[in-house]
């Protein structure tokens, strides 16, 4: 699993600024701070990826595309591999942070949190180099003017798993799970039409149920296959709902509660449970629209259920699979991503305030109604909009969440030493550490990579030497360390690696 998160950007004083431009400028230097005295750094290998290639049997014509849906073309912007395996790079108007390949939810929250250091630190540098922008950035997802910028997970499931199980089952997952996952936003409708508080940032920019595309008539279930993995064994599920979150506990239980859900509709758990709605797209809006939770969705059967009753559902589901599959053999960090799905479920129910140090919507709300009861303010007072958008300020000096952290009022997962770490070393268990070491140890022999694979440009060689990687669990420390010790250039490591094929 991965997260990928394109943080919104703002030039202080300068509201004309071009964001590409200052994009640009945030990549390009933590680019030269984290690979100092590297000539070139590798580039992105585009080679392998089909962005227009659909879960659902076809390939959308690039005639047809949006221009943002075509992820494979090299335009050009800054794009730098890092070595904890991360990519940094300029999507079309935003800097994006693509955290490695992680096996469980704590660790996709730790290099997700990593990620927010390097943006903040990269924010820094580009904003005190001669020239340089004051660069403000911010991990939301929209501008409150009409424009969404995604928070995108990534989860590796089984190539046969019938798609349209993934549909039935993950719709009614994702509209409900914004009751713990949802960031909080002041405003209704995608240009905020009417400012009053809503549970999610990216619900309202949701039209339909099913498709390829990421950034207009954006889909519920994304159909991207692009697995970058054996294509025959893995598909990657592109989840674009998610809102970027800033609580530790948010981001642990989104991705932990899906994983449990995308594990029970692999092994067929969900079928003959019914939870789809009438109207999804709308019950998405108005989820999202009721902070008070009471809002009841008219399911297909004729049943009218709340949020918290369709998740109390797939919590007792994933607990009963998990008892009959693995029994006494269930991992630690399943069983507690279990009883915090229950836990917090039940605390929704019963007192929505005492969910304020895990739920970013929930926490950010209390900040609000605060400000609204001392100064007497209505839902349209500037001073609220600031709030909302200063909540999400990665500045630890400025961001509202970052003082809620300081202060023990917004529960964290991590030390700052133990982030720190993680924005220069990549995880253990999966490829991500390959690549990132590779990076670390032969930065100038390195021309390209990307999540399959790395390519290699020696001296002696008349052409780039490309390793794959399609197997996302290996290229793991124990899989490969002692062979990377063992070769101190990467001509040591490619002779060693051809004298061993398949290894």
């Amino acid at each position: 699993m991965g997260i990928e998160t394109e943080y919104g950007i703002s030039v202080t004083g300068q509201p004309t600024a071009n964001p590409m431009v200052a994009s640009s400028q945030i990549v390009n230097a933590y680019a030269g701070y984290a690979l100092p005295g590297v000539r070139r750094g590798p580039r992105w290998d585009y080679n392998e990826e089909y962005p227009l290639r659909d879960a659902r049997g076809f390939d959308m014509s690039r005639a047809e595309a949006d221009l943002s849906q075509l992820t494979d073309d090299d335009l050009g912007l800054a794009n730098v591999i890092l070595t904890n395996g991360a990519r940094l790079y300029v999507d079309h108007a935003h800097p994006e942070y693509s955290a490695p390949e992680v096996t469980n939810p704590r660790d996709a929250v730790l290099w997700d949190r990593a990620g927010m250091m390097v943006m903040e630190s990269a924010a820094r540098l580009a904003s005190a180099a001669p020239g340089g922008l004051p660069i403000v950035l911010y991990k939301n997802n929209t501008d409150n003017k009409g424009a969404s910028y995604g928070c995108h997970e990534n989860y590796l499931m089984r190539r046969t798993t019938p798609f349209a199980e993934i549909v039935r089952s993950l719709i009614p997952f994702f509209i409900t799970r914004q009751i713990f996952t949802g960031a909080g936003r002041l405003g209704i409708g995608q240009d905020a039409r009417e400012l009053r508080y809503q549970i999610g940032q990216r619900a309202d920019f949701f039209e339909v149920e099913v498709g390829l595309e990421t950034t207009l008539k954006r889909p519920i279930i994304n159909t991207r296959d692009e697995p970058h993995a054996d294509p025959e064994l893995f598909r990657r599920l592109h989840v674009i709902v998610g809102d970027a979150n800033l609580s530790d506990t948010a981001t642990y239980l989104k991705m932990g509660t899906t994983s449990l859900v995308l594990a029970m509709i692999e092994d067929q758990f969900l079928a003959g449970h019914d939870f789809m709605p009438q109207h999804p797209v709308r019950e998405m809006h108005q989820v999202s629209h009721d902070p008070s939770l009471n809002h009841r969705l008219t399911m297909d059967h004729g049943k009218r259920l709340t949020a918290i009753e369709i998740q109390r559902e797939y919590c007792r589901l994933a607990a009963k699979y998990c008892d009959e599959k693995y029994g006494a053999q269930v991992d630690e960090q399943t069983r507690d991503v279990l009883a915090h799905w229950e836990l917090i479920l039940d605390r929704l129910s019963a007192d929505l305030g005492s969910c304020a140090a895990e739920i970013d919507w929930i926490a950010k709300l209390q900040l609000l109604e605060a400000y609204r009861s001392r100064d007497q303010l209505g839902w349209d007072a500037p001073k609220l909009q600031a709030i909302d958008l200063q909540y999400a300020d990665i500045r630890p000096e400025r961001g509202l969440a970052a003082k809620l952290e300081k202060s023990g009022r917004l529960t964290r997962l991590f030390t700052d030493e133990q982030v720190l770490g993680a924005v220069t070393a990549p995880p253990t268990d999966t490829r991500a550490y390959f690549r990132g070491e590779c990076i670390r140890r032969y930065p100038e022999a390195i021309a390209a990579a990307s999540w399959d694979s790395v390519v290699f440009d020696l001296p002696d060689s008349k052409s780039l030497l490309r390793v794959p990687t399609l197997e996302p669990g290996r290229g793991t420390m124990a899989h490969v360390r002692a062979l990377l010790d063992s070769c101190p250039t990467a001509a040591d490591l490619l002779t060693a690696l051809t004298a061993t094929p398949g290894d």
